[in-house]
């Protein structure tokens, strides 16, 4: 059976790409149809990718020795394009993932968009947007990565604009393609070099090439393809400085915010960083960068995070912040935690954001948390599956969040004294923001307008299905050996750093215990944080202003290249074909003037130029002569 399904992976990716093929052209128009039809093929793709996890065990598949099928799909010149399958422990885990995650999202979407007019169109963009995010998986090349690549870059600006009535959603879905695309541009450059430098864009073949060209050139050119190839990460996970599209995707569906910040267009930047990481572990200079940017990007979406208001935005900006976590694990050489986070945040974020959506669709599309309150009592299931979010999220044992994240607080500790700092500090501000998130919607008294209601079996059993692997998954991860199934080098065994451990669950305490002194303990007013904290609050809670730079750069840089280009315009182009006119012009009135009506004139001109033309004939006839003559005639 393991044989079957590893010689027919390629299916994975198609069956969610058949659905999208059935429900668009025929199916679109009857809602319950079209949910079954995406439900029923995802559902299909998970079997196929739980056996593709066990066959990986079975057979003993490694990153280094990974289970290859391809063939051979266009060749131009000397250059062959391949598209294929790879398979490894690190594509068997986001198999998993992405297609679990999916498939629960699905399910939670029957019932959120039942009432929705367009939900036969949403299946369709969300079974395409899961075929790219899988194909991109188990693609064997930089090549098939970068098609699938771009094709969750547009899938999402579909979902994004989904409810493109609105002005907002059409702007945020511009938005998010035109920043993503800054980073591609630099990806592409980088793929481009791969191929030159290496002659070959196959990962198992550059896995071989890297090393021996390290030692042989140097690192200078793997240090400017390391560059180039994260520029896609930066996008894609929404890294400083080209974050600002994340906040803005909440314009689209719910469940789509779930299935962008849990398992799909935003993990594909820490994956392509994952599967490229034999390129970027050559440069420590590219590795410095990454670790950095990573710390700074969770620290600086961390205190935004903690001034939001809208309930997915904090989540958005979480999401920001645990992703600069992941990077930063990878820049400090920490594979396996930082893959091992990528899965627990999978399944706390997605559970997250559905517990999101159901306290939306409860209070008829309301996002304030300071219109919000004392829903436990009518929400008993989505506070339930809250409360483990965000213990989860906050690192409180033994939930997922504290395995995985400690153990990138242990590798950072041991890497760099600074970035630790920032990740401890991260750590507290997290725990801090998720609790004023859990304390403002769920306790205290009801701020709200309307009467809130749990939502139907469709919605909440998606989000206890994600509850028990928030539970689960960071102990089978720990004691099930992940880092000895999931490494990029030698497998090491995980040991838990008590004295991390520690400080940080202490640190989370402590923020839940301030979260509460100032959220809790007395009835919220919304005035009271910009009261309370003045500039500050205000700076921060704007963002620090980012958007409304890059808006006035955008700005200035349109408006000063429509000068330019008027300049250009109207003196060059414009110039031209004036002065040819005016000369056009000039000979017309000229050659007017010659025909008087004179005949004397005319004969004069005629001989003339028959003069002229019987010299021009002399002289080459002279010269054809000299040349037979052997220049006699010179």
């Amino acid at each position: 059976m393991f044989t079957f399904v590893l010689t027919h992976a390629y299916l994975i990716p198609l069956f969610p790409a058949i659905a999208f093929l059935i429900i668009a052209p025929f199916t679109r128009s009857k809602k319950n149809l079209s949910a079954a039809i995406a439900i029923a093929l995802m559902a299909a793709a998970f079997v196929f990718s739980v056996c593709i996890a066990f066959a990986v065990v079975d057979y003993q598949i490694t990153m280094s020795d990974p289970y290859v099928m391809k063939t051979l799909w266009a060749k131009v010149g000397s250059v062959a394009l391949e598209m294929g399958v790879l398979i490894d422990p690190l594509t068997a885990m986001m198999l998993v993932i992405v297609t679990l995650v999916s498939l629960l999202v699905y399910i939670y979407s029957a019932g959120y968009m039942e009432h929705d007019a367009g939900m036969g169109r949403f299946f369709a963009f969300m079974s395409l947007f899961s075929a790219a995010m899988l194909g991109l998986v188990v693609a064997l090349n930089f090549l098939q990565l970068y098609v699938f690549w771009e094709g969750v870059g547009f899938c999402s600006y579909l979902l994004i604009g989904f409810y493109y009535q609105k002005v907002a959603a059409r702007e945020a879905a511009k938005k998010a393609f035109i920043t993503t695309r800054i980073g591609d541009f630099g990806m592409l450059l980088g793929i481009l070099l791969v191929q030159i430098t290496f002659g070959t864009m196959d990962f198992v073949e550059l896995r071989m090439m890297v090393p021996p060209y390290a030692i042989a050139a140097g690192t200078g050119m793997l240090t400017l393809i390391g560059f180039l190839l994260f520029m896609g990460a930066i996008g894609k996970s929404g890294q400083f400085p080209l974050h600002v599209w994340l906040l803005d995707a909440m314009e689209g569906p719910t469940p789509t915010s779930a299935l962008i910040h849990a398992a799909t267009m935003v993990a594909a930047g820490v994956f392509l960083v994952a599967r490229a990481f034999f390129i970027f572990s050559t440069s420590p200079v590219v590795m410095d960068f990454i670790a950095g940017l990573g710390a700074f990007t969770a620290l600086f979406a961390a205190v935004i995070a903690v001034t939001q208001r809208r309930f997915k935005a904090v989540l958005a900006y979480s999401t920001i912040s645990q992703l600069g976590y992941m990077m930063m694990a990878v820049g400090v050489g920490a594979f396996s935690a930082s893959m091992f986070h990528l899965m627990t945040h999978a399944f706390f974020k997605a559970m997250l954001f559905l517990c999101a959506g159901a306290v939306m669709h409860a209070l008829h599309d309301e996002t304030d948390i300071t219109k919000m309150g004392g829903l436990y009592k009518k929400m008993p299931l989505t506070f339930a599956a809250m409360v483990i979010g965000v213990l989860a999220i906050a690192g409180i044992p033994p939930l997922s969040g504290f395995f995985s994240k400690d153990e990138i607080l242990a590798a950072v500790m041991h890497a760099s004294t600074p970035l630790y700092v920032m990740a401890t500090a991260t750590s507290f501000l997290t725990a801090f923001y998720m609790a004023r998130l859990l304390i403002l919607a769920f306790l205290g008294e009801n701020r709200s307008e309307h009467e809130a209601h749990e939502v139907d079996a469709r919605m909440w059993l998606p989000m206890m299905a994600l509850a028990l692997l928030t539970i689960g998954s960071g102990l089978w991860g720990y004691f099930g050996g992940f880092s000895q199934w999931v490494h990029a080098g030698v497998p090491h065994q995980e040991a838990i750093d008590w004295t991390v451990a520690g400080t940080s669950t202490a640190l989370a305490l402590l923020a839940f215990a301030a979260a509460y002194q100032i959220y809790g303990r007395h009835s919220f007013r919304a005035s009271m944080e910009r009261k309370r904290f003045g500039l500050a609050y205000r700076i921060v809670y704007n963002k620090f202003y980012i958007d409304e730079l890059y808006a006035h750069i955008r700005t200035r840089f349109v408006y000063g290249t429509a000068v330019v280009l008027r300049w250009i315009d109207e003196k060059i182009f414009d110039g031209t074909m004036y002065g040819l006119g005016g000369y056009a012009l000039a000979t017309s009135d000229l050659l007017t003037e010659s025909a008087n009506g004179q005949a004397q004139r005319y004969v004069v001109v005629f001989y003339t130029g028959v003069l002229i033309l019987l010299c021009y004939a002399l002289y080459w006839a002279v010269q054809v002569l000299a040349y037979w003559g052997g220049g006699a005639l010179r």
